[in-house]
């Protein structure tokens, strides 16, 4: 396993980590065991970073990150985001109170005294240029409850204005194949101020794994089935906001990427991990062979600069016109 530098932190994370979304629920069922199991194979293979949210199965991926590093705190680092559960739009959402109470709970359901990166989880950009849940952070983090705070962005206009404050330390963007825009802006300001990236929806919810047909149906407590077109969040958030099936013909149009790199999960992690301005990915997972399929992108053959300008062309000319919802 290779490990990245969070910006300018103190902290050197895998570069292939694990988001805990699917875990948590929303994804169809589940297994504790299995997860367990999961999180287990990921931490032998060298994954010292998870990433999680208090609203991941109303903090069920929290607990079970809890039991799975238990006496490792110190080794295995936990991102984790709050606001969510409250009134996104609601300013007394990010009240000193109100944070205070979120960043308890959840350090309560980690088990730990302290979260290492505790992010603000896709706010209402008004909600950032005010300005006042900063200034809360700053004191969480004083008080030695937060170790760095970062925030997770919608679009690449949040994320810019983010970086304007220099106690942001990581950015959260949603960043794949079919979602190159923060390549241009956003990743070359966020090296220059010595902030980490976090690439989330890593594989589009799926369709970059090149295993969904345009008849593939999903669970009813799935949000790849009910937020499909944005009907409970962002819309961007499930298949990184492309309709299903222009992601499905889109994704055949792909398939290429995983010759001689084992499959299309594999090409479509490594494609990420070739962006040297990514701290680390963070794709999800429900079962061990999921956790390993992930963990294989490491070991396969970089892109060419050829496949590269190849992938470029193709997002420009197929793909981000077909993107709905603003990033």
């Amino acid at each position: 396993m290779n490990y990245r530098q969070l910006g300018n932190t103190d902290l050197k994370v895998s570069e292939l980590s694990f988001g805990t979304w699917a875990i948590g629920g929303s994804w169809g069922k589940t297994n504790d065991t299995e997860s367990i199991n999961g999180l287990h194979r990921a931490m032998d293979a060298g994954v010292n970073f998870f990433d999680t949210a208090d609203v991941y199965g109303d903090g069920h991926a929290e607990k079970l990150l809890a039991k799975a590093t238990k006496g490792k705190e110190d080794e295995i680092h936990i991102a984790t985001k709050f606001c969510r559960a409250g009134d996104i739009f609601d300013p007394n959402t990010y009240s000193e109170e109100a944070v205070k109470a979120f960043c308890e709970n959840s350090l309560k359901r980690l088990e730990r005294e302290r979260i290492d990166l505790y992010q603000i989880h896709c706010p209402p950009f008004e909600i950032l240029k005010d300005g006042k849940v900063f200034e809360v952070l700053d004191k969480l983090q004083k008080e030695g409850k937060v170790r760095h705070y970062g925030v997770s962005v919608e679009t690449v206009e949040e994320g810019l204005f983010c970086l304007e404050n220099p106690n942001v330390k990581a950015l959260q963007v949603i960043f794949n194949i079919f979602r190159q825009k923060p390549l241009e802006q956003l990743f070359p300001a966020a090296k220059e101020k010595g902030v980490g990236i976090l690439a989330r929806v890593p594989l589009a919810s799926g369709l970059l794994t090149g295993k969904f047909k345009k008849d593939t149906s999903f669970e009813a407590d799935d949000h790849r089935n009910f937020n499909k077109d944005g009907e409970a969040f962002n819309v961007g958030e499930t298949f990184a906001g492309l309709p299903f099936n222009k992601g499905v013909e889109l994704s055949e149009e792909l398939r290429w990427i995983g010759e001689g790199r084992g499959n299309m999960t594999k090409a479509a992690l490594r494609w990420i991990l070739d962006q040297e301005e990514v701290t680390t990915v963070i794709p999800g997972f429900k079962t061990v062979a999921q956790v390993e399929d992930n963990l294989a992108a490491t070991e396969v053959p970089a892109f060419t600069a050829e496949e590269l300008r190849k992938l470029t062309e193709f997002y420009e000319q197929k793909v981000k016109d077909n993107i709905r919802g603003p990033y």
